[in-house]
């Protein structure tokens, strides 16, 4: 058990008081409903909480001790406030030291980028895995650790800073030596993984998305390039510190982000890509329904590689995973491609349902205009049929995705069905009609080329219906996800029973129920 000043111990920042009492602590809280007794809660200002006004909650639960940054007359005789500049980013440090700074005794790897995240790092998994190091996996899906499997959440973001430094601290008691670390945009804005103590980092791209928290495309970027400052930070390890950064030479963060890292200390940068001048790059590429091939050529190495993943896009995640694994940790090329093609698939990522219908379904979770257009375009190489594509674009999120998705659909799909996806307190219809005037934009017809349809089981019910022998259904935009959100409310939700359900009344056969939705009371 720690004690509070133990806590404070590597602290980055000032703080007062200095003279702390040598309380015991017995865990790390940021949500006052979530306090036992002996925590130490940490009160932070969000979005729209501030948790400076559940202190008294915290304290009535039993909290030892409070840390915030407000001035405040106190009103706990016995426990403690420290009062530090900055409560969003003490959270970080205060639960890395609570769980004995894990991130040092790991290799720790992180991959962000706006798709391709949660691809990359199971590609990496797979890798290092091959290579027989002892590895685990933290994204935005679950984390893995040896043979257990813990669910990360509902919707995707980096898990809060308390549970990283939990996961990394129950690899370490494991005998983990590496990890992979999703991280994004939201983690390293809100500073949920400053003390993770970053090895390599891994860009998949950086394009339109989360406009609607970070403002503007330069201060996504930003957030995102967060990650490869931390390689700066991270404290000398007994095994090693590659400090590596691992880019994208065809994405158009490239020259912004290999321009920051020249001039990060001690920080080294490689670059993967499908063209010449790519540290390492894809040669002989091969696309097929079933997966794909290429080789992948480095200054001292060619080896061939072989995907069940398809798309163009899956053999830049494969060449970002391998240059990451032979670059920043020295495994053999040809160990890599064995790691690449052992992974069979993702859930929710270009996942097929087959019940026996005579055309192929898709549940994918392109939920972003650049993810759907690479998905449709990899729908087109998979199919001589009709592409139709059902999706939506979330509440409370950025608007302008609503009008580029439907835009981006309405030229590539033959058929667009524009339906929910976590509308949330917005209006539903609102937000429909928004997409539906960028399909107009492009030539959309509403009825013969693009449909509206609220209910997104009777949107995937259309899908199905409408689909002729040869054609392509893919349900877009929630993929693993295991829940939507309804004004306040989440409801148990997921494409994948929601397709096979829809399936299933098509064809007859035995098949789970359609999820219910508060949408099918309006139908």
């Amino acid at each position: 058990m720690k004690t509070l000043p133990a806590l404070f111990n590597g602290f980055p920042f000032p703080y007062s008081p200095s003279d702390l009492p040598d309380l015991p602590i017995t865990g790390i809280a940021i949500d006052s409903r979530r306090v036992q007794p002996g925590n130490l809660f940490i009160a932070r200002r969000g979005g729209s909480v501030d948790g400076h006004r559940f202190i008294p909650d915290a304290l009535a639960r039993g909290a030892a001790a409070v840390v915030g940054d407000e001035a405040l007359e106190w009103p706990a005789e016995g426990r403690p406030y420290v009062r530090v500049p900055n409560s969003v980013e003490a959270v970080t440090w205060l639960a890395a030291a609570f769980y004995d700074w894990p991130g040092r005794r790991l290799t720790v790897i992180g991959v962000t980028g706006t798709d391709g995240k949660t691809t990359t790092s199971n590609l990496l998994y797979q890798i290092l895995l091959a290579a027989g190091l002892r590895a685990g996996l933290i994204s935005t899906v679950n984390a893995v650790i040896g043979d257990e499997v813990l669910d990360t959440g509902f919707h995707v973001t980096t898990p809060d800073a308390p549970e990283v430094q939990f996961y990394l601290s129950k690899m370490v008691a494991a005998g983990l030596t590496h990890v992979i670390l999703e991280t994004t945009s939201h983690g390293l804005a809100q500073h949920r993984v400053d003390a993770s103590q970053y090895d390599i980092a891994v860009v998949t791209n950086i394009t339109h998305e989360h406009l609607d928290q970070h403002g503007s495309y330069e201060n996504y970027r930003a957030a995102k390039a967060r990650l490869f400052q931390l390689l700066e930070k991270t404290d000398p390890k007994p095994q090693g510190n590659p400090r590596l950064a691992v880019l994208n030479r065809d994405d158009a963060s490239f020259e912004f982000l290999s321009s920051m890292v020249r001039g990060l200390r001690s920080v080294n940068a490689v670059s993967y890509g499908l063209g010449p001048s790519a540290d390492i790059r894809a040669e002989a590429i091969v696309y097929s329904p079933g997966g794909i091939r290429f080789e992948a050529v480095g200054a001292d190495f060619r080896v061939p590689v072989i995907s069940p993943l398809v798309g163009a896009y899956n053999i830049s995640n494969c060449l970002a995973a391998l240059t990451a694994a032979v670059r920043g940790l020295g495994v053999d090329p040809e160990t890599a491609a064995r790691g690449i093609a052992a992974l069979t698939g993702v859930p929710g990522r270009m996942e097929r349902i087959d019940l026996g219908q005579p055309f192929t379904a898709i549940v994918d979770f392109a939920h972003t205009p650049n993810a759907l257009r690479v998905a449709i375009e990899t729908a087109r190489k998979m199919t001589e049929g009709r592409v139709i594509a059902i999706f939506g674009s979330a509440g409370l999120r950025d608007r302008e995705k609503r009008r580029l998705m439907a835009e981006v659909s309405a030229e590539l799909a033959d058929i667009s069905i524009l339906t929910a996806e976590d509308p949330r307190t917005e209006s539903l219809e609102a937000i429909l009609e928004e997409m539906a005037a960028g399909a107009r934009a492009r030539g959309g017809r509403e009825g013969e080329t693009f449909f509206r349809v609220p209910d997104r089981g009777e949107a995937i019910r259309l899908g199905v219906r409408l689909a002729r022998p040869g054609d392509l259904v893919m349900a877009c935009g929630k993929g693993h996800e295991q829940s939507m959100c309804f004004g306040e409310t989440e409801y148990l939700w997921d494409d994948r029973t929601a397709m096979r359900a829809a399936l299933a009344e098509l064809l007859g056969v035995d098949g789970p129920s359609m999820p219910y939705l508060p949408t099918q009371e309006s139908k």
